[in-house]
């Protein structure tokens, strides 16, 4: 049944023009997970400004509120914890079908991340928090075989010194992607992810302070600067598309050339 389903969505886009690979379908439906602040932000309103319905959420009321999200027509917010099982299942449980889930819940503590209890909960949220999420939507994104995108980091491939569970983390999530490709793709669903570089987000803001390391970091980039969170929304909005219907099990780096130098 799945191999019929994939045969004819693969038709179907094959008949329709170039440019409407570049649309969403009138009735989309996504998901931002952590998508209320940071780089998720400005996702949410990107795909909102294309016509979907967008259910973004944060890890408490407070962040909702503060959200420039709060009242945006196409946006809905709910305050989910991605480590907690029961809630991400309860939330899931409210979607019978979904186009797109993006993963963009994650933190990191400089220098504290050597403590094992530190390390744990930096695992459990940007590690296995994506994983829960994408588990418990897997039924809701079969529906009509819909997408995940998991944001990862360039540091799953470039190490920093003083964040090893962020590091680690983000390597995982980077080889999740690649296995749930794999699994999921025989029930149409694809799985991809994003790598931004250094974005200005407030999850960053502390090392920022750090001038000496700003510049170093954006001396490295081909830019001679630093990205902003807007700079990741369009190739989530890519890989969401029937234009992107042959992608799957890929990470994208969005930084500025970072890698390749």
């Amino acid at each position: 049944m799945a191999g019929q389903r994939s045969a004819m969505t693969f038709s179907g886009r094959r008949n329709m023009s170039l440019k409407s690979t570049l649309t969403l379908p009138s009735d989309f439906r996504a998901v931002v997970v952590g998508g209320a602040g940071g780089i998720g932000q400005p996702i949410c309103e990107l795909f909102a400004e294309l016509g979907a319905s967008v259910a973004a959420t944060a890890v408490s009321e407070k962040e909702l509120r503060q959200s420039r999200l709060a009242g945006v027509d196409g946006i809905s917010l709910t305050a989910l914890d991605v480590a907690d099982d029961a809630a991400v299942d309860a939330f899931a449980g409210g979607f019978e079908r979904i186009d797109l889930l993006v993963n963009c819940a994650g933190i990191l503590r400089r220098d504290a991340e050597f403590d094992r209890d530190v390390f744990r909960k930096v695992i459990d949220i940007n590690l296995i928090g994506t994983y829960g999420t994408c588990h418990a939507f897997h039924d809701a994104l079969a529906v009509r075989g819909g997408s995940i995108i998991n944001i990862a980091s360039m540091n799953a491939y470039s190490a920093l010194p003083r964040l090893p569970a962020y590091c680690a983390s983000k390597a995982g999530v980077v080889m999740l992607t690649k296995s749930l490709a794999l699994a999921w793709a025989k029930d149409g669903i694809r799985v991809n992810a994003i790598a931004p570089g250094f974005i200005e987000t407030a999850i960053n803001a502390e090392g920022r302070k750090d001038v000496e390391h700003y510049r170093r970091i954006a001396a490295r980039t081909a830019f001679n600067r630093w990205g902003q969170p807007e700079e990741i929304a369009g190739a989530a909005a890519f890989l969401a598309m029937p234009a992107a219907g042959y992608i799957t099990g890929t990470v994208l780096a969005v930084d500025g050339g970072f890698l390749a130098s």
